[in-house]
């Protein structure tokens, strides 16, 4: 399989089609659960797909060292490189590297506004994003202002954003941490584990409310099933 071949038959595809086109250009979404059930994986996979089609990402850790989340881009585009029998692997991989940037925070020292700074430093210097990435920031402890901060700037650089945050639990509605930030926020979907994969259900996707979907992340892998 060609690297075009690889984007257009992507889980990814699958994932946006059944979240209404997903997170586009302006937009922000939030991948939320308890840790541990593949919240990281999913960001990393949007991602590499971003990466594939050629855009440029900044991918912002508040709880892992930069490290451990380049070994993450590394394991999970070997393993999809594998299963899609990937032609000219390596070189792809290299060309992948050469378009993203990864940054680690801690998010008791380092607020919204400066990650926005550090961001638009990239942007004037020529590393201009088309994603931003944000793994581990926890929204209980974020500045009622600060969503509202991101959405202008996402709309300003035209940045699709991902983010993940741990929560306990999400019975009903948005998880409480998230609920003051609804308005800014496009897409927030929650990782269920199930006995035989971890589904992925929507809390909020754009103008519609809670409801299931067919998405699923396999045990095994953490990658995105294919249907």
């Amino acid at each position: 399989m060609v690297k075009q071949d690889l984007i257009e038959r992507s889980p990814v595809r699958i994932f946006e089609k059944s979240l209404g086109g997903g997170v586009s250009s302006g937009q922000i979404g939030v991948i939320a659960s308890k840790k541990g059930l593949g919240k990281t994986s999913i960001l990393v996979q949007l991602g590499i797909d971003q990466l594939l089609q050629g855009n440029f990402v900044v991918h912002v850790s508040f709880n892992q060292q930069a490290n451990h989340v380049m070994t993450w881009y590394e394991d999970i585009f070997t393993e999809l490189a594998k299963k899609k029998n990937l032609d000219k692997a390596s070189e792809v991989k290299e060309d992948l590297i050469s378009k993203r940037i990864v940054l680690n925070f801690n998010q008791d020292s380092v607020k919204t506004a400066q990650v926005i700074k550090t961001i638009k430093a990239l942007a004037e210097g020529g590393s201009q994003p088309n994603a931003l990435i944000i793994d581990g920031f926890d929204f209980s402890r974020a500045d009622s202002d600060s969503m509202k901060q991101m959405k202008a700037f996402a709309k300003e650089l035209n940045l699709a954003i991902w983010y993940s945050s741990n929560v306990e639990t999400a019975d009903k509605g948005l998880p409480s941490a998230l609920a003051q930030f609804r308005e800014d926020l496009d897409v927030v979907l929650y990782l269920e584990p199930k006995s035989d994969c971890i589904q992925i259900k929507v809390l909020k996707e754009h103008e519609k409310n809670e409801y299931d979907t067919d998405l699923k992340l396999d045990v095994k892998t953490l990658l995105i099933a294919d249907k």
